[in-house]
Protein backbone atom coordinates (compact mmCIF):
# COMPACT_ATOMS: atom_id res chain seq x y z
CA UNK A 1 0.00 0.00 0.00
CA UNK A 2 1.30 3.47 -0.86
CA UNK A 3 0.77 6.44 1.42
CA UNK A 4 0.06 9.53 -0.62
CA UNK A 5 -0.71 13.22 -0.25
CA UNK A 6 -4.46 13.18 0.53
CA UNK A 7 -6.27 16.21 1.90
CA UNK A 8 -8.73 13.97 3.76
CA UNK A 9 -6.09 11.89 5.57
CA UNK A 10 -6.50 12.12 9.35
CA UNK A 11 -3.94 11.31 12.08
CA UNK A 12 -5.84 8.09 12.79
CA UNK A 13 -5.60 7.13 9.09
CA UNK A 14 -1.84 7.73 9.07
CA UNK A 15 -1.28 5.67 12.23
CA UNK A 16 -3.38 2.84 10.82
CA UNK A 17 -1.59 2.89 7.46
CA UNK A 18 1.83 2.97 9.13
CA UNK A 19 0.88 -0.18 11.05
CA UNK A 20 -0.47 -1.90 7.92
CA UNK A 21 2.85 -1.20 6.15
CA UNK A 22 4.97 -2.44 9.10
CA UNK A 23 6.47 1.02 9.59
CA UNK A 24 8.75 1.10 12.65
CA UNK A 25 10.57 4.37 11.95
CA UNK A 26 8.92 7.72 11.17
CA UNK A 27 10.98 10.50 9.62
CA UNK A 28 9.90 14.03 10.59
CA UNK A 29 10.96 16.56 7.96
CA UNK A 30 10.93 20.34 7.76
CA UNK A 31 12.52 23.07 5.63
CA UNK A 32 15.39 25.27 6.70
CA UNK A 33 15.51 28.94 5.75
CA UNK A 34 17.47 28.61 2.46
CA UNK A 35 15.28 25.67 1.38
CA UNK A 36 16.99 22.37 2.21
CA UNK A 37 15.06 19.46 3.72
CA UNK A 38 16.01 18.63 7.32
CA UNK A 39 14.93 15.61 9.36
CA UNK A 40 15.11 13.49 12.46
CA UNK A 41 13.62 10.05 13.01
CA UNK A 42 11.55 8.59 15.86
CA UNK A 43 10.15 5.18 16.62
CA UNK A 44 6.72 4.75 15.07
CA UNK A 45 5.10 4.21 18.46
CA UNK A 46 5.85 7.85 19.31
CA UNK A 47 3.49 9.00 16.56
CA UNK A 48 0.08 8.94 18.17
CA UNK A 49 -2.82 11.33 17.65
CA UNK A 50 -1.46 13.63 20.36
CA UNK A 51 1.76 14.09 18.34
CA UNK A 52 -0.22 15.64 15.49
CA UNK A 53 -1.77 18.11 17.93
CA UNK A 54 1.05 18.95 20.34
CA UNK A 55 4.08 18.08 18.25
CA UNK A 56 7.52 16.81 19.23
CA UNK A 57 10.38 18.88 20.59
CA UNK A 58 13.80 19.39 18.99
CA UNK A 59 16.81 21.73 19.11
CA UNK A 60 16.52 24.31 16.35
CA UNK A 61 19.62 26.35 17.19
CA UNK A 62 21.77 24.96 14.37
CA UNK A 63 19.18 25.30 11.58
CA UNK A 64 20.40 27.82 8.99
CA UNK A 65 18.81 31.25 9.33
CA UNK A 66 16.78 30.42 12.45
CA UNK A 67 16.99 31.86 15.96
CA UNK A 68 20.04 31.30 18.13
CA UNK A 69 20.89 28.95 20.93
CA UNK A 70 19.24 31.18 23.54
CA UNK A 71 15.82 30.25 22.05
CA UNK A 72 16.62 26.87 20.61
CA UNK A 73 13.68 24.74 21.82
CA UNK A 74 11.10 24.24 19.06
CA UNK A 75 8.24 21.95 18.13
CA UNK A 76 7.64 20.07 14.89
CA UNK A 77 3.93 19.66 14.15
CA UNK A 78 3.36 16.74 11.71
CA UNK A 79 0.88 17.26 8.85
CA UNK A 80 -1.20 14.10 8.38
CA UNK A 81 -2.03 14.98 4.78
CA UNK A 82 1.60 14.62 3.69
CA UNK A 83 2.36 11.02 4.73
CA UNK A 84 4.26 8.73 2.37
CA UNK A 85 6.67 5.79 2.54
CA UNK A 86 10.31 6.60 1.89
CA UNK A 87 11.36 4.56 -1.17
CA UNK A 88 15.09 4.65 -0.30
CA UNK A 89 15.34 3.36 3.27
CA UNK A 90 16.30 -0.22 4.14
CA UNK A 91 13.58 -0.53 6.80
CA UNK A 92 9.98 0.57 6.10
CA UNK A 93 10.02 4.27 7.01
CA UNK A 94 7.08 6.63 7.06
CA UNK A 95 7.63 10.32 6.31
CA UNK A 96 5.65 13.31 7.55
CA UNK A 97 6.14 16.94 6.59
CA UNK A 98 6.10 19.24 9.61
CA UNK A 99 5.64 22.90 10.39
CA UNK A 100 7.40 24.63 13.26
CA UNK A 101 5.90 26.18 16.39
CA UNK A 102 7.22 27.97 19.46
CA UNK A 103 6.84 25.57 22.42
CA UNK A 104 5.93 28.38 24.85
CA UNK A 105 3.45 30.48 22.86
CA UNK A 106 2.38 27.67 20.48
CA UNK A 107 2.50 30.26 17.71
CA UNK A 108 3.68 29.25 14.23
CA UNK A 109 7.35 30.13 13.82
CA UNK A 110 7.57 33.05 11.40
CA UNK A 111 10.88 31.94 9.81
CA UNK A 112 9.53 28.50 8.94
CA UNK A 113 9.14 28.65 5.13
CA UNK A 114 6.18 26.24 5.14
CA UNK A 115 4.35 28.50 7.59
CA UNK A 116 5.01 31.45 5.27
CA UNK A 117 3.48 29.54 2.34
CA UNK A 118 0.44 28.61 4.43
CA UNK A 119 -0.02 32.28 5.36
CA UNK A 120 0.21 33.28 1.68
CA UNK A 121 -2.54 30.81 0.76
CA UNK A 122 -4.69 32.07 3.66
CA UNK A 123 -4.10 35.70 2.71
CA UNK A 124 -5.25 34.99 -0.84
CA UNK A 125 -8.58 33.71 0.49
CA UNK A 126 -8.93 36.64 2.87
CA UNK A 127 -8.74 39.13 -0.01
CA UNK A 128 -11.81 37.62 -1.66
CA UNK A 129 -10.00 37.78 -5.00
CA UNK A 130 -9.62 34.01 -5.35
CA UNK A 131 -9.95 30.76 -3.43
CA UNK A 132 -6.84 29.01 -4.66
CA UNK A 133 -3.55 29.63 -6.42
CA UNK A 134 -2.25 26.82 -8.61
CA UNK A 135 1.47 26.46 -9.32
CA UNK A 136 3.28 24.28 -11.83
CA UNK A 137 7.09 24.62 -11.75
CA UNK A 138 9.36 23.19 -14.45
CA UNK A 139 12.51 22.45 -12.47
CA UNK A 140 15.43 21.53 -14.72
CA UNK A 141 18.57 19.73 -13.56
CA UNK A 142 21.76 18.05 -14.73
CA UNK A 143 22.79 14.44 -14.16
CA UNK A 144 26.59 14.27 -14.01
CA UNK A 145 28.87 11.25 -13.81
CA UNK A 146 31.50 13.07 -11.76
CA UNK A 147 31.67 16.29 -9.77
CA UNK A 148 34.61 17.55 -7.72
CA UNK A 149 35.33 20.93 -6.17
CA UNK A 150 37.57 22.52 -3.56
CA UNK A 151 38.46 25.93 -2.21
CA UNK A 152 41.17 27.08 0.19
CA UNK A 153 43.38 30.10 0.83
CA UNK A 154 45.68 29.15 -2.03
CA UNK A 155 43.47 27.30 -4.48
CA UNK A 156 39.99 27.03 -5.96
CA UNK A 157 38.77 24.57 -8.55
CA UNK A 158 35.85 22.51 -9.79
CA UNK A 159 35.59 19.62 -12.22
CA UNK A 160 32.42 18.25 -13.80
CA UNK A 161 32.11 15.35 -16.22
CA UNK A 162 29.34 13.58 -18.10
CA UNK A 163 29.45 10.72 -20.54
CA UNK A 164 27.16 12.82 -22.75
CA UNK A 165 29.41 15.90 -22.60
CA UNK A 166 30.49 17.32 -25.94
CA UNK A 167 34.03 17.73 -24.59
CA UNK A 168 34.33 13.92 -24.51
CA UNK A 169 34.14 13.33 -28.28
CA UNK A 170 37.86 12.48 -28.34
CA UNK A 171 38.08 10.57 -25.06
CA UNK A 172 39.15 6.94 -24.94
CA UNK A 173 36.32 5.01 -23.28
CA UNK A 174 35.73 1.45 -22.11
CA UNK A 175 32.42 -0.35 -21.65
CA UNK A 176 34.05 -2.37 -18.86
CA UNK A 177 37.51 -2.88 -17.38
CA UNK A 178 38.41 -5.66 -19.83
CA UNK A 179 37.04 -4.12 -23.03
CA UNK A 180 39.30 -2.30 -25.50
CA UNK A 181 39.43 1.50 -25.54
CA UNK A 182 36.80 2.92 -27.83
CA UNK A 183 34.40 5.85 -28.03
CA UNK A 184 30.95 5.10 -29.40
CA UNK A 185 30.12 8.75 -30.05
CA UNK A 186 26.67 10.31 -29.64
CA UNK A 187 27.91 13.19 -27.51
CA UNK A 188 25.36 15.99 -27.36
CA UNK A 189 26.57 19.31 -28.79
CA UNK A 190 26.06 22.58 -26.91
CA UNK A 191 22.41 23.71 -27.06
CA UNK A 192 21.35 20.60 -29.05
CA UNK A 193 20.10 18.39 -26.24
CA UNK A 194 16.40 19.07 -26.65
CA UNK A 195 14.48 15.84 -27.34
CA UNK A 196 17.06 13.56 -29.05
CA UNK A 197 16.22 9.86 -28.75
CA UNK A 198 18.69 7.26 -27.42
CA UNK A 199 21.55 6.59 -27.85
CA UNK A 200 22.18 10.36 -27.67
CA UNK A 201 19.83 10.56 -24.72
CA UNK A 202 21.49 8.11 -22.33
CA UNK A 203 19.20 8.93 -19.40
CA UNK A 204 15.80 7.71 -20.58
CA UNK A 205 15.66 4.71 -18.23
CA UNK A 206 17.02 6.68 -15.27
CA UNK A 207 14.40 9.44 -15.70
CA UNK A 208 11.68 6.78 -16.00
CA UNK A 209 12.85 5.30 -12.69
CA UNK A 210 12.65 8.77 -11.17
CA UNK A 211 9.13 9.30 -12.52
CA UNK A 212 7.86 5.94 -11.26
CA UNK A 213 9.40 6.57 -7.84
CA UNK A 214 7.71 9.97 -7.67
CA UNK A 215 4.39 8.38 -8.58
CA UNK A 216 4.83 5.79 -5.83
CA UNK A 217 5.33 8.66 -3.38
CA UNK A 218 2.06 10.23 -4.49
CA UNK A 219 3.45 12.89 -6.85
CA UNK A 220 1.59 12.96 -10.20
CA UNK A 221 3.95 13.40 -13.17
CA UNK A 222 3.00 14.43 -16.70
CA UNK A 223 6.20 14.33 -18.78
CA UNK A 224 9.95 13.77 -18.74
CA UNK A 225 12.61 14.53 -21.36
CA UNK A 226 16.18 15.59 -22.06
CA UNK A 227 16.74 19.34 -21.95
CA UNK A 228 18.68 21.72 -24.19
CA UNK A 229 22.19 21.56 -22.74
CA UNK A 230 24.86 18.94 -23.25
CA UNK A 231 26.02 16.76 -20.34
CA UNK A 232 22.74 15.30 -19.15
CA UNK A 233 20.37 18.22 -18.66
CA UNK A 234 16.86 16.92 -17.92
CA UNK A 235 13.36 17.92 -16.90
CA UNK A 236 10.49 16.05 -15.26
CA UNK A 237 7.13 17.85 -15.33
CA UNK A 238 4.72 17.53 -12.42
CA UNK A 239 0.99 18.22 -12.58
CA UNK A 240 0.01 21.61 -11.14
CA UNK A 241 -1.10 21.79 -7.50
CA UNK A 242 -2.14 24.40 -4.89
CA UNK A 243 0.68 26.52 -3.48
CA UNK A 244 1.64 24.63 -0.31
CA UNK A 245 1.11 21.21 -1.83
CA UNK A 246 3.25 22.03 -4.85
CA UNK A 247 6.05 23.38 -2.66
CA UNK A 248 5.88 20.12 -0.67
CA UNK A 249 6.04 18.10 -3.86
CA UNK A 250 8.94 20.10 -5.32
CA UNK A 251 11.00 19.34 -2.22
CA UNK A 252 10.16 15.65 -2.64
CA UNK A 253 10.91 15.91 -6.39
CA UNK A 254 14.49 17.00 -5.65
CA UNK A 255 14.86 14.33 -2.95
CA UNK A 256 13.75 11.54 -5.28
CA UNK A 257 15.85 12.71 -8.22
CA UNK A 258 18.99 13.02 -6.10
CA UNK A 259 18.59 9.63 -4.48
CA UNK A 260 17.70 7.74 -7.67
CA UNK A 261 20.72 9.33 -9.37
CA UNK A 262 23.04 8.48 -6.50
CA UNK A 263 21.79 4.89 -6.43
CA UNK A 264 22.80 4.70 -10.11
CA UNK A 265 26.26 6.10 -9.38
CA UNK A 266 25.45 9.56 -10.73
CA UNK A 267 24.98 13.07 -9.31
CA UNK A 268 21.87 15.23 -9.81
CA UNK A 269 22.74 18.94 -9.86
CA UNK A 270 20.14 21.71 -9.38
CA UNK A 271 22.59 24.62 -9.65
CA UNK A 272 21.25 27.21 -12.12
CA UNK A 273 24.49 27.47 -14.13
CA UNK A 274 26.98 24.65 -13.56
CA UNK A 275 28.40 24.72 -17.12
CA UNK A 276 30.05 27.51 -19.09
CA UNK A 277 28.93 28.05 -22.71
CA UNK A 278 25.61 26.21 -22.47
CA UNK A 279 22.10 26.72 -21.15
CA UNK A 280 21.53 26.83 -17.43
CA UNK A 281 18.73 25.19 -15.46
CA UNK A 282 15.62 27.27 -14.92
CA UNK A 283 12.41 26.69 -13.03
CA UNK A 284 9.68 28.30 -15.12
CA UNK A 285 6.71 28.73 -12.78
CA UNK A 286 3.19 28.40 -14.22
CA UNK A 287 0.65 30.21 -12.08
CA UNK A 288 -3.13 30.79 -12.09
CA UNK A 289 -5.89 31.94 -9.74
CA UNK A 290 -9.30 30.29 -9.39
CA UNK A 291 -12.51 31.13 -7.53
CA UNK A 292 -15.54 28.87 -7.15
CA UNK A 293 -13.85 26.45 -9.58
CA UNK A 294 -13.65 29.20 -12.21
CA UNK A 295 -10.29 30.23 -13.77
CA UNK A 296 -9.80 33.96 -13.23
CA UNK A 297 -7.05 34.65 -15.76
CA UNK A 298 -9.14 33.69 -18.82
CA UNK A 299 -10.83 36.53 -20.75
CA UNK A 300 -11.00 38.48 -23.98
CA UNK A 301 -7.91 40.67 -23.60
CA UNK A 302 -4.40 40.12 -24.96
CA UNK A 303 -3.57 36.41 -25.49
CA UNK A 304 -6.95 35.41 -24.09
CA UNK A 305 -6.25 36.91 -20.68
CA UNK A 306 -8.67 38.69 -18.38
CA UNK A 307 -8.11 42.17 -17.01
CA UNK A 308 -7.14 40.48 -13.75
CA UNK A 309 -4.55 38.38 -15.54
CA UNK A 310 -2.97 41.47 -17.08
CA UNK A 311 -2.89 43.21 -13.70
CA UNK A 312 -1.22 40.14 -12.19
CA UNK A 313 1.49 40.43 -14.85
CA UNK A 314 1.78 44.12 -14.00
CA UNK A 315 2.46 43.30 -10.36
CA UNK A 316 5.03 40.64 -11.18
CA UNK A 317 6.92 42.87 -13.62
CA UNK A 318 6.80 45.89 -11.29
CA UNK A 319 8.36 43.92 -8.45
CA UNK A 320 10.45 41.47 -10.51
CA UNK A 321 13.79 43.08 -9.64
CA UNK A 322 13.00 42.39 -5.97
CA UNK A 323 11.23 39.04 -6.47
CA UNK A 324 14.35 37.49 -7.96
CA UNK A 325 16.16 37.95 -4.64
CA UNK A 326 13.84 35.15 -3.49
CA UNK A 327 13.17 33.17 -6.69
CA UNK A 328 16.84 33.34 -7.84
CA UNK A 329 18.57 33.33 -4.46
CA UNK A 330 22.16 32.29 -5.24
CA UNK A 331 25.18 34.02 -6.72
CA UNK A 332 25.16 31.29 -9.37
CA UNK A 333 21.60 32.28 -10.36
CA UNK A 334 22.87 35.42 -12.08
CA UNK A 335 25.31 33.51 -14.26
CA UNK A 336 22.17 32.04 -15.86
CA UNK A 337 20.24 35.31 -16.26
CA UNK A 338 22.33 36.57 -19.17
CA UNK A 339 21.59 36.97 -22.90
CA UNK A 340 22.37 34.19 -25.33
CA UNK A 341 21.26 31.09 -23.43
CA UNK A 342 17.44 31.33 -23.61
CA UNK A 343 17.32 32.79 -20.11
CA UNK A 344 14.62 35.47 -19.59
CA UNK A 345 16.65 38.40 -18.34
CA UNK A 346 14.36 41.04 -19.91
CA UNK A 347 11.41 42.23 -17.82
CA UNK A 348 8.65 42.12 -20.40
CA UNK A 349 5.69 39.87 -21.24
CA UNK A 350 4.49 38.10 -24.35
CA UNK A 351 2.40 35.26 -25.69
CA UNK A 352 4.50 32.29 -26.83
CA UNK A 353 7.76 34.28 -26.71
CA UNK A 354 10.21 32.49 -24.41
CA UNK A 355 12.63 35.42 -24.29
CA UNK A 356 10.19 37.39 -22.09
CA UNK A 357 10.18 37.17 -18.27
CA UNK A 358 6.44 36.47 -18.29
CA UNK A 359 4.92 34.31 -20.99
CA UNK A 360 1.29 33.39 -21.65
CA UNK A 361 1.30 29.77 -22.92
CA UNK A 362 -0.91 29.26 -25.97
CA UNK A 363 -1.10 25.45 -26.17
CA UNK A 364 -4.86 25.45 -25.64
CA UNK A 365 -7.83 27.81 -25.96
CA UNK A 366 -9.55 26.26 -22.95
CA UNK A 367 -10.14 28.82 -20.15
CA UNK A 368 -8.97 26.19 -17.67
CA UNK A 369 -5.50 26.21 -19.22
CA UNK A 370 -5.08 30.00 -19.12
CA UNK A 371 -2.16 30.84 -16.89
CA UNK A 372 0.97 32.95 -16.56
CA UNK A 373 4.48 31.56 -16.80
CA UNK A 374 7.13 33.46 -14.83
CA UNK A 375 10.36 32.28 -16.45
CA UNK A 376 13.01 33.93 -14.27
CA UNK A 377 13.06 31.52 -11.27
CA UNK A 378 15.55 28.69 -10.96
CA UNK A 379 15.60 25.43 -8.96
CA UNK A 380 17.93 26.78 -6.27
CA UNK A 381 14.92 28.65 -4.87
CA UNK A 382 13.15 27.72 -1.65
CA UNK A 383 9.76 26.87 -3.24
CA UNK A 384 7.70 27.92 -0.21
CA UNK A 385 9.18 31.40 -0.32
CA UNK A 386 9.36 31.65 -4.12
CA UNK A 387 5.73 30.72 -4.78
CA UNK A 388 4.57 32.98 -1.94
CA UNK A 389 6.51 35.95 -3.35
CA UNK A 390 5.11 35.41 -6.86
CA UNK A 391 1.56 35.23 -5.47
CA UNK A 392 2.01 38.37 -3.37
CA UNK A 393 3.37 40.35 -6.34
CA UNK A 394 0.47 39.24 -8.54
CA UNK A 395 -2.05 40.16 -5.84
CA UNK A 396 -0.45 43.60 -5.47
CA UNK A 397 -0.87 44.08 -9.21
CA UNK A 398 -4.53 43.01 -9.04
CA UNK A 399 -5.34 45.12 -5.97
CA UNK A 400 -3.70 48.24 -7.43
CA UNK A 401 -4.72 47.58 -11.06
CA UNK A 402 -1.10 47.80 -12.22
CA UNK A 403 -0.88 47.82 -16.01
CA UNK A 404 1.92 45.75 -17.53
CA UNK A 405 2.51 48.03 -20.53
CA UNK A 406 2.66 46.74 -24.08
CA UNK A 407 3.63 43.13 -24.84
CA UNK A 408 6.87 42.31 -26.61
CA UNK A 409 5.99 39.90 -29.41
CA UNK A 410 9.46 39.84 -30.89
CA UNK A 411 12.94 38.52 -30.16
CA UNK A 412 13.84 40.71 -27.20
CA UNK A 413 17.51 39.70 -27.51
CA UNK A 414 17.77 41.29 -30.97
CA UNK A 415 16.23 44.75 -30.61
CA UNK A 416 17.50 47.98 -32.19
CA UNK A 417 19.76 49.84 -29.72
CA UNK A 418 17.27 52.62 -28.96
CA UNK A 419 14.45 50.16 -28.31
CA UNK A 420 16.71 47.84 -26.36
CA UNK A 421 17.48 50.57 -23.80
CA UNK A 422 13.80 50.88 -22.92
CA UNK A 423 13.36 47.24 -21.83
CA UNK A 424 14.39 46.75 -18.19
CA UNK A 425 16.53 43.78 -17.27
CA UNK A 426 16.83 41.48 -14.29
CA UNK A 427 19.52 42.40 -11.72
CA UNK A 428 23.04 41.45 -12.67
CA UNK A 429 23.99 39.93 -9.32
CA UNK A 430 22.58 38.61 -6.07
CA UNK A 431 23.84 41.77 -4.34
CA UNK A 432 21.83 43.95 -6.73
CA UNK A 433 18.71 41.80 -6.27
CA UNK A 434 19.01 42.00 -2.47
CA UNK A 435 19.34 45.79 -2.69
CA UNK A 436 16.13 45.88 -4.72
CA UNK A 437 14.32 43.69 -2.19
CA UNK A 438 15.51 45.98 0.61
CA UNK A 439 13.94 48.96 -1.18
CA UNK A 440 10.80 47.25 -2.50
CA UNK A 441 9.12 44.80 -0.11
CA UNK A 442 6.03 46.39 1.44
CA UNK A 443 3.80 44.26 -0.77
CA UNK A 444 5.29 41.13 0.85
CA UNK A 445 4.24 42.27 4.33
CA UNK A 446 0.51 42.28 3.59
CA UNK A 447 -1.41 39.79 5.69
CA UNK A 448 1.75 39.25 7.77
CA UNK A 449 2.80 36.69 5.14
CA UNK A 450 6.43 37.77 5.18
CA UNK A 451 7.54 39.76 8.21
CA UNK A 452 10.20 42.43 8.58
CA UNK A 453 12.23 39.93 10.59
CA UNK A 454 12.00 37.30 7.85
CA UNK A 455 13.08 39.71 5.12
CA UNK A 456 15.85 41.30 7.20
CA UNK A 457 17.19 37.86 8.12
CA UNK A 458 16.99 36.65 4.50
CA UNK A 459 18.87 39.69 3.15
CA UNK A 460 21.52 39.55 5.88
CA UNK A 461 22.02 35.79 5.52
CA UNK A 462 22.37 35.93 1.74
CA UNK A 463 24.81 38.84 1.90
CA UNK A 464 27.07 37.48 4.66
CA UNK A 465 26.97 33.76 3.92
CA UNK A 466 26.89 33.81 0.12
CA UNK A 467 27.38 37.08 -1.78
CA UNK A 468 30.25 38.33 0.37
CA UNK A 469 31.95 34.93 0.44
CA UNK A 470 32.01 34.69 -3.36
CA UNK A 471 33.00 38.34 -3.76
CA UNK A 472 36.02 38.01 -1.44
CA UNK A 473 37.61 35.04 -3.18
CA UNK A 474 39.87 35.19 -6.25
CA UNK A 475 38.24 33.63 -9.31
CA UNK A 476 40.24 31.07 -11.34
CA UNK A 477 39.65 33.03 -14.55
CA UNK A 478 41.28 36.08 -13.00
CA UNK A 479 44.59 34.19 -13.21
CA UNK A 480 44.00 33.72 -16.93
CA UNK A 481 43.42 37.45 -17.28
CA UNK A 482 45.90 38.97 -14.88
CA UNK A 483 48.68 36.57 -13.87
CA UNK A 484 51.17 38.23 -16.22
CA UNK A 485 50.45 41.87 -15.54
Amino acid sequence: MTLEFKATTSPADVIRLFKENSVRIVDLRFIDFPGAWQHFSVMANRIDEDAFENGLGFDGSSIRGWQGIQESDMLVIPDATTAFLDPFTKEPTGVLYCTIQDPITREDYTRDPRNIAKKAAAYLKSTGIADIAFFGPEAEFFIFDDIRFETASNKSAYYIDSNEGVWNTGREERECSTSPSRNLGYKIRHKEGYFPVPPSDTLQDLRTEMVLTLERCGVPVEVHHHEVATAGQCEIGMRFQPLVKMADQLILYKYVIRNVARRAGKYACFMPKPLFQDNGSGMHVHFSLWKDKTPLFAGDKYAGLSEMGLHAIGGILKHAAAIVAITNPTTNSYRRLVPGYEAPNRLAYSSRNRSAAVRIPMYSTSPKSKRLEFRCPDPSANPYLAFSAILMAALDGIQNKIKPGDPMDKDIYDLPPEEDKKVPTTPGSLDEALNNLEKDHQWLLKGDVFTDDVLTTWIDYKRRKEADQVRLRPHPYEFMLYSDI
